[in-house]
Parts: structure tokens; sequence; C-alpha cells
């Protein structure tokens, strides 16, 4: 487990705040560090958040800062810093401004912090994470990004809402790219230990899985201005519950293959990896039907496309 954690979050946007606020909250670490360039808005939502914790009841220690000398040595790192998509936009769009953010925040956090475990969240997230690694040059084990376990929770989300029963009674994997062609498992989603194949039939499934694919697209056409926070958050902090706590929770994230699945072994996607206190200390291989081993490779080749255009607009 550990101990008296120090974790920053890059961004101190909608999802990086909502994340301080989570991690803060839950005591997941001594010390939460929230940076951003725009002076004045990372101490503001610190202090904000400091000033709660006397009626929430936690003592960790929220920084606000411009500088990254103040996140130095940190266990832990959430990259959010990016453009959000607006209505009309896919997450692809946002590659070349994303791109240029990233390689920035990247070498930063490795010059500071190259030993932490690095949690990426800015879309498009596959192709972030690439990018990641190129410019940070972090150990495999230590980078992943966010990406399935939103996607999952939002699956499991409408699964309920359809089976009319309590979220807790449902488990949902979605593997894949963090894009329209995500692969949500049907076959590992259940109702009480019961496959979803079990309880409805295919024209539902197929409508659940949709919405899913277009889950964020569906917020940002409701926000207009900005993109999905509030799951968001919850979803990094899952990941970092299960780092800071050593758990080895088993949770779908954008991790490099290793040749999984009989993908590109140098390839950042999301699969289902066991995280602990070594970051990810293992991927699992399940065992899919031939359908969602399909679309898993369909997934990952538009994620090395992705790739390969970075490479090609020399964009880092």
């Amino acid at each position: 487990m550990l101990a008296n954690a120090k974790i920053s979050i890059i961004g101190a946007g909608q999802v990086g705040g909502t994340t301080m606020l989570r991690i803060a909250e839950k005591e997941l670490a001594k010390t939460v560090v929230l940076l951003d360039i725009v002076e004045g808005l990372p101490q503001g939502k610190a202090l904000d958040e400091m000033e709660a914790a006397p009626i929430e009841g936690f003592d960790t220690e929220i920084i606000g800062t411009n500088d990254y000398k103040d996140t130095e040595n940190s266990d832990i790192v959430i990259i959010t810093s990016g453009m959000p998509r607006k209505p009309g936009m896919s997450r692809d769009d946002l590659l070349e401004k994303n791109v240029k953010i990233m390689k920035d925040v990247a070498e930063k956090v490795a010059k500071y912090s190259p030993d932490a475990i690095v949690i990426v969240v800015a879309n498009p997230l596959d192709a972030m994470v690439y990018a990641a690694k190129k410019v940070g040059g972090f150990a495999d084990n230590k980078l992943m990004g966010q990406a399935g376990c939103l996607d999952s929770t939002r699956f499991a989300r409408f699964i309920a809402w359809e089976a009319k029963c309590s979220v807790k009674a449902v488990q949902a994997m979605t593997l894949g790219g963090h894009g329209d062609d995500m692969v949500p498992l049907t076959s590992y989603s259940t109702v009480r230990g019961v496959p979803i194949t079990k309880i409805f039939d295919k024209e539902t499934i197929d409508r659940l899985v949709e919405r899913t694919r277009k889950g964020g697209g569906e917020i940002v056409s409701l926000l207009k201005t900005g993109s999905a926070f509030y799951a968001t958050a919850s979803a990094v902090v899952q990941m970092v519950e299960a780092i800071v706590k050593d758990t080895k929770d088993i949770l779908p994230c954008a991790v490099k293959t290793q040749g999984k699945y009989g993908l590109d072994p140098d390839l950042f996607v999301g699969l289902p990896a066991k995280l602990g206190q070594n970051g990810v200390e293992e991927v699992v291989e399940l065992d899919l039907t031939d359908e969602e081993l399909a679309a898993l490779k369909a997934s990952a080749d538009h994620v090395k496309e992705l790739c390969n255009r970075i490479e090609e607009l020399k964009l880092l």
C-alpha cells in the first residue's frame, strides 16, 4: 500500500478539479497537488476544497500551483490537460492540439517525477498515452490511460436502467480504444451474475452498446460548452484507489498490450489490467467470443492509425 502518497493532477478544469475533490475526500493521498497554467485557478479550487475539510472530515493537504516544481517526487501523476470536445466533434478531432499539450506536460512530469505512475485522461485517449510514452519514456507498467473504467460504468448504468435494478447488481466491461468503436463485452456484462445475453434480446443489447459508444458525445451535446467530468473523475479515482490500496483489482485501462489478444505489442489500448502499487501488474487475457475479438482488433487498428498520424505529422 502506498502510505502517505503524493498525487499530482495536471489540469485544474472540470475533470481535474473533481478528481482532486474525490481523492481528498476518500483520503487516498497525504498530499494532492493541483496544477494548471492559469494563475489562480488551481489555487482557488484547492483553497475552496480545503475549506470543506472540516465538514467532510478529511486531512489530505491540497496544494494549488502553477509550478511543476511543486509536483516533484509524486507517486502518481494524473494528466487531464487538453482541449475538451465541443458538439459535433469526435475525440479524434482533438489529436493535433492535444498532442502538443501532452508533449509539454509529459516532458515536465518526466523531469520532476520520472518514477511516478502516470494516468492519462486527455483525448483521443489511447493516442495520448502513446504520446506520453514517446515523450516521457515512462516504464510500461507505470503508464496507463483512463477510459475503459468510464466506458464500463456508462454501460453498467444503462444496463441497470434497462433491467430496472440497482446499479450494485450490475457488472460491466468495455475494452478497446476510447472511441466510437469501443467494445462493450456483452459476454462479461452481468446482472446478479447472469450474462445480459440471457436477459435482453439482441435489439436491446445493440441499443445499450450503441448508447455506451456514444455516451461521451451524448453528454457533450447536452452541455454544449464542455464534456463529461463527474463520471470521468470517478473512473480515474477507481484506478487510483486500486493502486494506492494495492487491491490487485482488474480494471479496463489503456495499457501496453504486450502482444495479448494478438495485438501489436507496442500499442496502448483498453484491456483488462490488474492494478496495484506497482501500476500495471498484469494484462489479463479473457476468453472472448470471435465477434468480440474481431471488434477489439478493429478498435486497436483505429488506435494505431492515430498513432501513425502523430508520427506522419511529426507532432512529437
